[in-house]
């Protein structure tokens, strides 16, 4: 069975998308309606900006959104998934590639996600680490030790776990962990505390946006980071859409669930690579692979 997963922020680099916009009369449409729908040229700052300017969160997200929706769309026929999940952000564009959502109503909420997640950020000190070489378990029972909120946020691979929250805490859960055992605890160059608790105020801006966009019948099911299980009812991809900001990723937990149900083939949609090595990682055997646009189109 195929799996199709789309990366989520940090796969960001210069000149994304541009391919597909010279050479796909489609992509090319789809990235003049997305300039239209967000008010700016993104595709300026995608195929000619620095690094720095695509660090911007309100760049950032629907420029990752972009480059993996519009390259699942110049596939044509031959992008059949059996199952779809996405990487926190790439969840969005998972939804719109298997068609619980429209390119539109998808662009618009990871434009409102981008900056209601920037503005939860501005409201507090905070931040994420990533632990390397410890049991998911040690890791979270670390964390509860600690005072200040500090949780478990990514859920990467067996022996690697992202944690987030205050900045505080975390500096001191790094050197927790460390004495525990860790290989590494690493802050990250990020500005918030992502899939913690201080995401609450991103949370509820974002659960009014979702509840008024019309979700649609997938037509394959998702495995939502969540619950790390498949899902096609409308109401419960909303539901857990809206968890998604506070909640872990449980993508260790998802990848896992989909070879059990019958996954044989994991194709990255959207730039870099970095999902491809996570599957890797929880399972040896799986065939993983990069998509790649038909020209044609």
């Amino acid at each position: 069975m195929k799996a199709y997963i789309f990366p989520g922020q940090g796969a960001q680099f210069s000149g994304m998308g541009l391919d597909l916009y010279e050479n796909s009369s489609l992509a090319k449409d789809l990235f003049d309606k997305a300039n239209d729908i967000l008010g700016f040229k993104i595709t300026d700052i995608m195929f000619n900006g620095s690094a720095e300017d695509l660090k911007e969160t309100k760049v950032t997200q629907p420029a990752i959104f972009l480059h993996s929706v519009i390259l699942a769309k110049t596939l044509g026929d031959s992008f059949k998934p059996d199952m779809v999940a996405g990487h926190s952000l790439g969840e969005f564009s998972a939804l719109v590639a298997n068609g619980a959502l429209s390119f539109e109503d998808g662009l618009k909420l990871v434009s409102q996600r981008a900056l209601a997640m920037q503005k939860a950020c501005e409201l507090q000190p905070s931040t994420m680490a990533a632990v390397l070489g410890l049991e998911d378990a040690i890791v979270e029972k670390v964390c509860e030790t600690i005072e200040g909120v500090v949780v478990a946020a990514n859920y990467n691979c067996p022996g690697q776990l992202v944690i987030s929250g205050e900045v505080e805490a975390i500096n001191k859960a790094c050197e927790a962990l460390k004495e525990a055992g860790a290989r590494r605890a690493l802050v990250l160059p990020v500005g918030g505390a992502f899939h913690s608790p201080l995401m609450e105020p991103a949370r509820e801006k974002l659960a009014a946006a979702i509840e008024n966009t019309t979700f649609s019948k997938p037509n394959c099911p998702i495995y939502q980071n969540v619950t790390a299980s498949p899902i096609t009812d409308e109401a419960e991809i909303k539901a857990n859409l809206i968890s998604q900001l506070t909640a872990p990723v449980r993508w260790t937990q998802s990848v896992q669930q989909m070879i059990e149900d019958g996954a044989t083939l994991f194709t990255e949609v959207g730039p870099g690579k970095v999902l491809q090595g996570l599957v890797k990682k929880i399972n040896r055997a799986s065939e993983t692979a990069s998509a790649t646009f038909e020209t044609n189109s």
